[in-house]
């Protein structure tokens, strides 16, 4: 499995497209937040009255020893209205946030302060203000990591991440469902033998869940995109997997306005000499439709996938072949093709 350098700056970037040239691009603005020691943003979401809500870990504030989780809220202009803190002694981490339908916040992440095993995942409720409403704790005697959280058309939530303490292998992609209150309704593990991993999930418009992440337990190569669809219980419908004969990373899962579902990703098997982007379509039964390499001589990867009004894709990653640093955030908008 390839090693890939993190980036250790917190920044929140927004973006205008502009209709009078076809590659020109504005920034409106863009805000850091920290302080003197490493803070993170891994999630954020524009919020229902036009504001932003952004999660990640912060060492700067929180706990003394260790990373808390972080929690920004800022207006329409980037400008910071409140922040809040949450963990304890030994370690945590936002890795997703969502505004909920009742206008509060569902962050889902992990913890090493409160847990049965090492890391378990963690699943805080707050209202419109940040203010911690409930807190829930899921995970056995290993590690258990909690990935992207989605409130459900029933009010619940969904989890996707991953379990060393259940499933068939020593790291199995784990799904978990909640009620309002973030009470487990039911838990789902997929893997084999080896390690696999759920990054990213959503719930799609039938009810069920799509799921992607990775698989050294199945596919073609060392590790390859694995696309998981199942029914409203959890239950698998099918499984997919995409790849070559060296690492394939699925990171972020769309359903797309024609039924089908978009993967972005990176890939050693495909492209230049290091990692590059990798970008699928498939049909609704999973099937591929295209796919797309985009990248040069280094490490490029792509994190985040969207569909756009205008029926295309935005990507978002970090790039090394491209920009004016070592690593650079790097944004690729495509046509409904991909290209």
């Amino acid at each position: 499995m390839k090693t890939l350098k993190y980036i250790f700056t917190f920044i929140l970037i927004i973006l205008s497209f502009s209709c009078l040239k076809d590659d020109e691009l504005i920034i409106t603005f863009n805000k850091t937040f920290g302080g003197s020691s490493h803070d993170y943003g891994y999630s954020v979401q524009e919020t229902s009255e036009g504001g932003f809500i952004i999660t990640g870990r912060t060492n700067s504030y929180g706990a003394e020893s260790s990373a808390d989780v972080w929690l920004i809220k800022t207006d329409q202009n980037g400008n910071e209205e409140w922040n809040k803190t949450f963990g304890g002694s030994s370690g945590e981490i936002g890795y997703s946030v969502q505004e909920t339908s009742d206008g509060g916040f569902i962050i889902a992440g992990y913890t090493y302060s409160y847990e049965a095993g090492e890391f378990d995942v963690w699943l805080i409720k707050t209202d419109t203000n940040g203010n911690e409403e409930w807190n829930k704790t899921f995970g056995g005697s290993g590690n258990d990591y909690g990935r992207l959280v989605q409130e459900t058309s029933d009010g619940g939530f969904i989890i996707i991440g991953f379990t060393t303490s259940y499933g068939a292998g020593s790291t199995d992609v784990w799904l978990i469902k909640t009620d309002q209150n973030g009470n487990e309704e039911w838990n789902k593990t997929f893997g084999g033998n080896s390690v696999d991993v759920g990054y990213s999930v959503q719930e799609t418009s039938e009810g069920g869940c799509i799921i992607t992440g990775w698989t050294y337990s199945y596919g073609t190569g060392d590790s390859d995109v694995w696309l998981i669809k199942t029914d409203q219980n959890g239950n698998e419908e099918w499984n997919k997997t995409f790849g070559g004969s060296d690492d394939d990373y699925g990171k972020s899962v769309q359903e797309t306005s024609d039924g089908g579902f978009i993967i972005a990703g990176y890939t050693y098997s495909y492209g230049a000499e290091e990692s590059d982007v990798l970008f699928i379509k498939t049909d609704q039964n999973g099937n591929e439709e295209w796919n797309k390499i985009f990248g040069g001589s280094g490490v490029d990867a792509g994190n985040s996938v969207q569909e756009t009004s205008d029926g295309g894709f935005i990507i978002t990653g970090y790039t090394y072949s491209y920009g004016a640093g070592s690593t650079d955030v790097w944004l690729i908008k495509t046509d409904q093709n991909g290209d």
